[in-house]
Formats: C-alpha cells, sequence, structure tokens
C-alpha cells in the first residue's frame, strides 16, 4: 500500500512538474532584431588570383586585386592578413575598416618581397561583412636569382701540371 501511495505521490509530481508549456519559458527573437543582423553586401573580385609570372630579383613586387562591391547594403572590409611577413596587403582605411557603397568598384593591394628567391605561393585572407566565411585572395609566381657577377669573385687558374717535390 506505502509503494502504491508513494508511486502516486511521484506520477502527480512528475505531471505537475511537466504540465507548465514549453512556450511560456521561451521568449521570442522579433523579426525586427533578426532583421538588423543580416546584412545585403557582396564582393565579387575580378579574379581571386594573382600570378606574378617569372619575376626578376628585387623588382617591383606590388600588384592588386579588383573588386566590385554587390548587394543593396555599403560592403565593409575588416581586415586584410597576409599568410606570412613577405606578403603587406594594403586597402582604403577608415578607423580600421573600408566601406563602399552597392556598385563601386575597389581594390586590395598586395605587395610581395622580391628578395626572396624561388617559387612562392602565399595567399590574403579579407574578412568582410558580405560573409561570415573569410575570403582568401592567391599570389603565386617566380622570382628568378639574380646574374652572377664573375669579377666580384676571385678565380682560380687550373692551367698547367702541379709541382713535382724531388
Amino acid at each position: 500500500m506505502k509503494k502504491n501511495i508513494l508511486s502516486l505521490v511521484f506520477l502527480s509530481f512528475c505531471f505537475i512538474l511537466n504540465a507548465q508549456n514549453a512556450e511560456n519559458n521561451v521568449k521570442p527573437v522579433s523579426v525586427k532584431k533578426v532583421q538588423e543582423n543580416t546584412v545585403d553586401a557582396g564582393i565579387e573580385f575580378e579574379s581571386k588570383v594573382v600570378d606574378y609570372g617569372v619575376i626578376e630579383h628585387n623588382s617591383d613586387g606590388q600588384r592588386e586585386f579588383k573588386f566590385k562591391s554587390s548587394g543593396s547594403d555599403p560592403l565593409i572590409i575588416k581586415s586584410a592578413k597576409g599568410s606570412c611577413g613577405c606578403t603587406v596587403p594594403t586597402w582604403r582605411k577608415a578607423d580600421g575598416s573600408a566601406s563602399w557603397e552597392p556598385g563601386e568598384d575597389g581594390s586590395i593591394g598586395v605587395k610581395y618581397a622580391t628578395n626572396r628567391i624561388g617559387k612562392f605561393t602565399k595567399t590574403i585572407t579579407l574578412s568582410t561583412n558580405a560573409d561570415k566565411r573569410p575570403v582568401i585572395l592567391t599570389i603565386k609566381g617566380e622570382v628568378k636569382a639574380p646574374a652572377k657577377d664573375e669579377g666580384a669573385m676571385p678565380v682560380k687558374k687550373n692551367n698547367g701540371s702541379p709541382l713535382e717535390r724531388k
């Protein structure tokens, strides 16, 4: 009998707890708030890859990525970071960010340190308000080694035979 009463009390307690309406505990998200968080900005690049080709040692490493702002809201570039110190991106900045009106053309400048010899492939990562995912831009090419100057180093003469010892 005690088990039946205890079971009945336990079941009624569970029903009382579950009787709470789940909808009363959830605060509704206003549609206005959701609309404020979505931005209709976009960025369209002519090309996301710049090929330097084969360039001379210590030549001009300045190139640019051209783009157009799309969407109905202004495009804001929050940051642009090179994959290493030899790749330096530049863009129009105002208080740490840059803004382009819809339909406006823009560019991201990039300078590669051409004092490094050999093939290279580097990336620039853009953080914008157009998408939560970053935009990845790529530069690639090859820096030729400088021509060796024969007069700068002494040359060993190899004519004749070695001296014989007696």
